[in-house]
């Protein structure tokens, strides 16, 4: 079986669009992200696919102390996969190869 190359952009991303469906997941969470970001909920689908959109989940999640433990709990990522995660989408040109 071939093994399958890391790539830490697409982690990161999958790492972000976790951390929206986890904010997705409660109305006073997604209400709070909605009223900052200043899109509606029918265009959350469609922002999800901007990486630099995905930047400003990850952000948001990470801001919040309890938040990040809560996400990184029902993820059950370490915390610093998810600030990993935001480094590697803030930074288009920043890559390292770590397994």
């Amino acid at each position: 079986m071939a093994k399958r190359s890391y790539n830490p952009r697409e982690t990161a991303e999958i790492v972000a669009i976790q951390a929206l469906s986890f904010v997705a997941g409660d109305p006073e969470r997604l209400g709070q992200f909605l009223a900052e970001t200043g899109i509606g909920p029918e265009t959350l689908r469609s922002a999800a696919k901007d990486p630099g959109f995905l930047v400003g989940v990850l952000d948001f999640l990470l801001r919040d102390d309890a938040m990040t433990k809560a996400f990184s709990e029902s993820s059950h990522l370490d915390p610093k996969i998810i600030s990993n995660a935001r480094e590697a989408l803030g930074d288009p040109a920043w890559e390292r190869d770590v397994p």
